[in-house]
């Protein structure tokens, strides 16, 4: 499975997405295979991970990714906001986790 962090840019905010992101996975104890990289907007599309984290004005910007495919944010900095969306993600996956 393949969690994408994406941004306008796919520098800062993206890749402090995707730390919070693997450091979630580790608290969480998740055995399986993730992996987890981040990506600027306009080099995306729909086979490029199994999940879109983005903030939510972003939205439009991945049109041609199916919805069920986004997780959009309210707060990139919001790591509370962020396990609470990998949480339900794992969840939905029946992925093992604390």
């Amino acid at each position: 499975m393949k969690f994408l962090a994406v941004c306008q840019s796919g520098l800062g905010s993206s890749f402090m997405v995707q730390m919070n992101i693997q450091s979630i996975l580790k608290d969480e104890n998740v055995q399986e295979d993730i992996q987890v990289d981040h990506s600027d907007v306009g080099s995306v599309g729909a086979d490029s991970a199994d999940y879109f984290f983005v903030e939510s004005t972003l939205q439009s910007a991945l049109g041609s990714i199916p919805e069920n495919k986004v997780v959009l944010l309210k707060s990139l900095i919001d790591k509370q906001e962020v396990r609470d969306r990998v949480n339900k993600i794992l969840d939905q996956e029946n992925i093992a986790h604390d």
